[in-house]
């Protein structure tokens, strides 16, 4: 299936669960466990409300429908949660995203790992933030000066503080876990 394809396909699927396209196969997201869900709006709650004492033009989505740059035309991924600073449009792909975060789970990780190396492929894309749902832990890719991504991710641990550089964010990041039963 092509892009195109896909983003005027009707899955018919009366649960609504969202799809993603995967090198021109659509496939079904399964539903977030308590803590991937408890992660995600913890996490969201803490970047939006930064976003908004910052008083930029940049914004918070839940969801946000991706194009990666490499195989376009057959590719829309869908990670937890997105910032841009591109002016809101309607449609169904955020344009011009500077940070995307995944929540990593056991069940989904390896489809989580080969959707965040697409997300390396979008020029726009400054950070890339792996949380992990089994454990207080986090995995931060940054895009250098240079361009280029590091070949390992900055491992950020319980007792330390994370810093999204893109967005001017910093937080322990046992903040992100205070709604889980890790905390």
């Amino acid at each position: 299936m092509t892009l195109a394809e896909f983003l005027a396909w009707d899955a018919g699927d009366p649960s609504g669960a969202p799809c993603q396209l995967i090198d021109g196969e659509a496939e079904a997201m399964a539903p977030a466990t308590e803590t991937h869900a408890a992660l995600q709006a913890e996490i969201g709650a803490l970047i939006r409300n930064h976003l908004i004492d910052t008083g930029g033009k940049c914004r918070l989505l839940s969801q946000p429908g991706i194009v990666p740059r490499i195989r376009a035309d057959r590719n829309f991924r869908i990670p937890d949660l997105g910032v841009t600073c591109a002016p809101p449009a309607d449609g169904l792909m955020v344009r011009d995203p500077v940070l995307l975060i995944e929540i990593l789970s056991p069940r989904n990780e390896s489809q989580t790992r080969a959707n965040i190396w697409a997300y390396t492929t979008i020029p726009s894309v400054q950070e890339i933030l792996a949380v992990h749902s089994t454990r207080i832990e986090a995995e931060l890719l940054r895009r250098g000066g240079d361009g280029n991504w590091p070949e390992e991710p900055l491992i950020v641990k319980a007792a330390e503080t994370l810093a999204l550089d893109s967005i001017g964010f910093s937080t322990p990041l046992a903040a992100f876990y205070r709604t889980t039963a890790l905390a």
